[in-house]
């Protein structure tokens, strides 16, 4: 598969990704009438689409792979740094939220339950980048006599996969009275 395919490929996705990073952009515009760790989190949604956003020139550049897989691995690891970041300030956040309530003689306010939607796009996320890995892989492998449905149906079967892992775990189940629960 040729660098401009894959180029295209990638520049297809991260202009589809614009309803996560917009979002994103809009919540650090903000400053500070947006809590710590929501910015620390945008900030690892941005780093996170730059790096996909980056690799398209770097394809078209006809970068070779190795080089193109650590700056992919470079950018993945510092949006998983932010948002590592992210989810322990919010931790620490609550935690003074909590003690402010008790101070107060109150109880805290509950905070808002996690959303299928993140886990959804978690997941999608993660097999959209395994399937891109296996597609570089494969296409590496091409020289050495990889065929070419091979190199076209793996990354496929991937992407299908997580998919439809996601896809599982954010489906509603059904609860008593066959009413719809969420996991």
């Amino acid at each position: 598969m040729s660098g401009t395919v894959l180029a295209l490929g990638a520049g297809a996705v991260t202009a589809s990704g614009c309803v996560w990073y917009v979002p994103a952009l809009a919540d650090l515009r903000a400053g500070a009438d947006r809590p710590g760790s929501r910015r620390l989190a945008a900030a690892s949604c941005v780093t996170g689409w730059a790096t996909a956003s980056a690799t398209a020139p770097l394809l078209l550049l006809g970068v070779p792979v190795l080089a193109l897989l650590a700056a992919a691995a470079a950018g993945a690891g510092a949006a998983v740094v932010l948002r590592v970041r992210a989810a322990a300030r919010r931790r620490r956040e609550e935690r003074d939220d909590a003690a402010c309530w008790a101070a107060f003689g109150a109880a805290p306010a509950r905070p808002e339950p996690r959303h299928p939607r993140y886990a959804f796009a978690g997941a999608v996320a993660a097999g959209l980048g395994l399937a891109l890995v296996a597609a570089l892989l494969l296409a590496r492998g091409r020289a050495h006599g990889v065929s070419a449905p091979l190199a076209v149906a793996a990354p496929v079967a991937v992407a299908a996969c997580a998919l439809l892992a996601a896809a599982l775990r954010a489906a509603p189940t059904t609860g008593r009275g066959g009413a719809a629960v969420r996991r």
